[in-house]
Formats: C-alpha cells, sequence, structure tokens
C-alpha cells in the first residue's frame, strides 16, 4: 500500500470532522516524516510493519479515541507537548489566555506566577518560556497531570523554573507566597455536568471528568480560585481565566466585589473566552 492508499485507507475508516487531515497526522506519526513529505512521496510503499501500526491507530480513531491521545503529542503556542490520557488536550483557545498573561507582564521584573489546574503544563510551561526570570508554580490534584507537566517542563528546559506541587486548588502552595504571587491563571474545568453527556465522543468518552465539570452551574472553580486567590496575589495581582463562551456576566459577578479593572477577552470566532482582573 503506497502513502497515497494509506491516507486513503483511513480517511474512509475516521468518523470525524476530519478525516484527512486525521490520516496524515497518525501516518506521519507512525513514519516519523512530516505532512508534506506524505504529499510529495505519495506513490512511496509503506512498509508492512509501519502500515500494521497505522490500521491499528486508525482502529483507535475510528473508535473516538483524540488523535492527541494516539499520538501523545499535541502542539500549542508553538511548542511541542506530550499529553496522555488523563490530562486535558491544550486548545487553541487557550494561547489566548497565556497571550493575555504575557502581555500584562511583560514589564514585571521576575515574576511569581501561578498556575491552578495545570493539566499538560501548557499554559505554566509556556508562560514560563515566554516570560524571562519568571517562576511558575502548577498546581493539580491528580497524579496523571502532575506526572505529565513533569516530563513537558523538562522536555521544554524549563524544570529549574517551574515547580510542580500535588494541591487542590492553593492548599499546598508555600504560605511565603502569601501577598506575593504577581499572576494567578487558570483554565479551570467549566463545562456544567448536565452538558457534559452531549460533548463530542472524543471529548466525553476520553478526556477527563475532573478536567471538564464545573459542577451543576459550570462556576464552582472560578468561584474558589477567585476567593482563595486574593490571600496570594499582590495587591493589583493578576487573576486570569479562561471561560465557558456564556460565563462572562457570572464571572463579572464573582468578581466585582475584590477585584477592579475586570476584562473579557473574545476568542477568534467573537466568542468571550479570557477574564483578567486585578486585585483590588
Amino acid at each position: 500500500m503506497t502513502i497515497f492508499e494509506a491516507i486513503k485507507y483511513g480517511i474512509e475508516n475516521i468518523n470525524s470532522d476530519t478525516p484527512q487531515l486525521d490520516a496524515e497526522v497518525l501516518l506521519g506519526h507512525v513514519l516519523n516524516k512530516d505532512r508534506i513529505y506524505l504529499i510529495i512521496n505519495r506513490n512511496q510503499e509503506v512498509e508492512e510493519e509501519n502500515l500494521d501500526k497505522y490500521k491499528e491507530f486508525i482502529e483507535r480513531r475510528k473508535k473516538g479515541e483524540p488523535v492527541a491521545y494516539i499520538t501523545n503529542s499535541r502542539e500549542f503556542y508553538s511548542y511541542e507537548f506530550y499529553v496522555e490520557k488523563g490530562v486535558l488536550i491544550p486548545r487553541p483557545d487557550t494561547e489566548i489566555l497565556v497571550e493575555e498573561v504575557i502581555k500584562r507582564t511583560k514589564n514585571l521584573e521576575s515574576p511569581v506566577i501561578v498556575d491552578v489546574g495545570c493539566g499538560s503544563g501548557a499554559i505554566s510551561i509556556t508562560l514560563a518560556k515566554e516570560i524571562k526570570n519568571s517562576k511558575v508554580y502548577a498546581l493539580d490534584i491528580m497524579d496523571t497531570p502532575i506526572k505529565v507537566t513533569s516530563i513537558n517542563a523538562k522536555k521544554l528546559g524549563v524544570d529549574d523554573r517551574v515547580e510542580i506541587i500535588k494541591s487542590d486548588v492553593f492548599s499546598n502552595l508555600p504560605d511565603n507566597l502569601k501577598n506575593n504571587v504577581d499572576v494567578i491563571v487558570s483554565n479551570p474545568p467549566y463545562i456544567r455536568n448536565e452538558v457534559i453527556p452531549t460533548l463530542m465522543v472524543d471529548v466525553k468518552d476520553y478526556e477527563p471528568f475532573e478536567a471538564l465539570s464545573g459542577g451543576d452551574d459550570g462556576l464552582i472553580f472560578y468561584k474558589k480560585i477567585a476567593k482563595e486567590a486574593l490571600e496570594y496575589l499582590k495587591k493589583d495581582g493578576l487573576l486570569a481565566f479562561e471561560i465557558g463562551y456564556d460565563q462572562r456576566e457570572d464571572l463579572f459577578k464573582i468578581l466585582k466585589d475584590n477585584y477592579k479593572d475586570i476584562e473579557c477577552i473574545k476568542d477568534l470566532a467573537g466568542l468571550d473566552r479570557v477574564i483578567v482582573a486585578r486585585r483590588g
């Protein structure tokens, strides 16, 4: 079977919105080649061993498993992150959150940043890479995110500036950080429990429930983080959240008593996606 025929086989057997892209990524991963190579060498025969591996990947994708879990890889902010089942797959929308934090900390010297619910480490590690001399604390309550963030911090060369702590929100953050944190950032679980069963198969059946569920109203973690962050943020310190497209008003209500300069930033689709505020 040639590369062209293998991709055609993948397209015919994948149930997704992007079957050609999925097939090309999976075959490229097996062959350790980029998509340009596949196009230029479309008539090249695929070795039997590689073909068997590719067909196994196609079968997994057919059942709904996300491509990122199959390849253990996802690009975020032009960095390649290791991912596995048990961590939320980084999304392009979250790059907007990272961009807003970078924009608002560029004039700070050696800022202290806390990422609540680090998952794969995409936010923590990207901020450490992009913000010179920053010290980042990556917090998560689950073992898999702690492991995966550690792998990515080493892989991307920031393990000396990213401290990874198993913690239920701020419970295990060192006391000396009280009133000393410049930025608290989080992409917390924010989907209402009743909505989760309606999500796409590759999300609801494969990504961790704990990384999706924001409780009955989707706001449980925003309320907790916003309240407890007051203990750690410096005066005028930045709080930055990713939010659901319909949560803007709820977040403004949650933040209005203790925070100022509350602002909502839209994503590329024009939907509300990020909330930033300063501690009052």
